[in-house]
Order: C-alpha cells, then sequence, then structure tokens
C-alpha cells in the first residue's frame, strides 16, 4: 500500500504520462504508476541500496543527486517531474525547484511540514529541536537540512516563477486532505503537496491529458 501522499499524488497523474521520478526511493510510487497508469517512467535516487531495489522491479532508475545532475536533464523532457518529502534534504532548494519546472511541464514536490502544530509546541515547551511522526530524527542525524513551512514553500515557489495549480495539505492522521492556501494548514497539516507548472493557469484536479498528445 502506498503512502497517503503518494496515493495523493498518484491521484494527480493522467495515464500514459512521461513521468521523472526525482529521489524515487525504493520505486514503490513509480510502480504503482506503470501499474495502474501505464506511465513512461523514470527515476533518480541518490542511495545505492534504493537503486538496487528499484531496478529488482525492472524500473529504469539511475543513481543521482537531484542538487548536481537535474541540470543535465533538457527542458519540458517529462510532462511530470516529481520531489517527494526530498526538497528539504537538498543543498539548494530554490535550485532544485527551478530545475523541476524547467523539465516538467507539470511539477509535484511534496514535503513535511516545519509550521505544524506539534512542532511549534515541542519548541514552546521543550526548547530543543521537536521530533514529530513526519519528522522522525534527532537533530545531529537527520537528511533534513533545509525544513521548512507551507507559507515558506509557498514564497519560494513564486520567486521561481511556479504557478500553482492544486496545493494540498496532509492532515494529522496522514490521510486527509485539505487545501492549503490558507493560514489553518500551515498550522494544522504535517505535510504538503504542490503541483505546479511554469507556464501560467493550469486547472485544479488532475492533469489534464498528456502534454502534445492534442
Amino acid at each position: 500500500m502506498l503512502r497517503p501522499d503518494l496515493a495523493a499524488i498518484a491521484e494527480m497523474i493522467e495515464p500514459n504520462t512521461r513521468v521523472l521520478d526525482v529521489g524515487c526511493g525504493d520505486g514503490a510510487l513509480l510502480e504503482h504508476l506503470k501499474q495502474t497508469r501505464g506511465v513512461d517512467g523514470r527515476g533518480i535516487e541518490l542511495s545505492q541500496q534504493n537503486v538496487n531495489q528499484c531496478v529488482a522491479r525492472g524500473l529504469p532508475v539511475l543513481q543521482g543527486d537531484a542538487d548536481t545532475d537535474l541540470a543535465d536533464y533538457p527542458s519540458q523532457a517529462f510532462d511530470v517531474a516529481i520531489l517527494s518529502q526530498t526538497i528539504q534534504a537538498t543543498r539548494a532548494p530554490a535550485k532544485v525547484l527551478e530545475n523541476l519546472l524547467r523539465i516538467g511541464r507539470h511539477t509535484i514536490v511534496s514535503f513535511p511540514n516545519f509550521g505544524h502544530w506539534r512542532v511549534r509546541l515541542s519548541l514552546l515547551a521543550k526548547g530543543r529541536m521537536p521530533r514529530t511522526h513526519a519528522l522522525d530524527y534527532a537533530w545531529y542525524d537527520t537528511p533534513n537540512i533545509h525544513l521548512c513551512t507551507i507559507r515558506d514553500f509557498m514564497q519560494m515557489a513564486t520567486q521561481a516563477g511556479a504557478t500553482i495549480e492544486k496545493a494540498l495539505a496532509l492532515g494529522a492522521n496522514g490521510t486527509k486532505l485539505i487545501q492549503a492556501d490558507a493560514f489553518g494548514p500551515n498550522l494544522m497539516a504535517e505535510g504538503a503537496i504542490f503541483l505546479m507548472n511554469r507556464r501560467g493557469g493550469g486547472a485544479w484536479g488532475p492533469i489534464a491529458g498528456r502534454a502534445g498528445s492534442s
């Protein structure tokens, strides 16, 4: 079974699209999209162990680093570029987002929300870096080096020239999806998912077919 955020991302993908999954982990999302959507999927993953798992699943995944390797991809090479629960672990999030928007006609990014009320309460009450279900690392061994809130991400996306087509916040139970364009989600959501493009406009809801098919 897919994680709730991955299931929500999968619902945004139309059949027969070209998908690049950056930081694809063990390939669970790519495998699901190939089986249920018939996508032409590719992946990039930093961990060699995860790459090996992907290859064992028959997935075309290369070892690579989002911070350095995305620059080698041509513009508009994919219908959708996905970055799931990874942008906060990159060294240059703004540059990574700019490359994703360039590579994909649509871009989907998900991330943990550092503005969640449990995070704020933990900092207030304990004065120490918090550990939550979405951020379950000690401060000294976390891969997350650029944590942000939903509002922070929206500001960065705007500065990168992105048009937000759809914004969803993951509820505290990990399954409830709500719009993420108000004050409430920045306080109550454990994570968020953004569907964006760089062309302007765009309808809310699933991506409307494969680009260039008309």
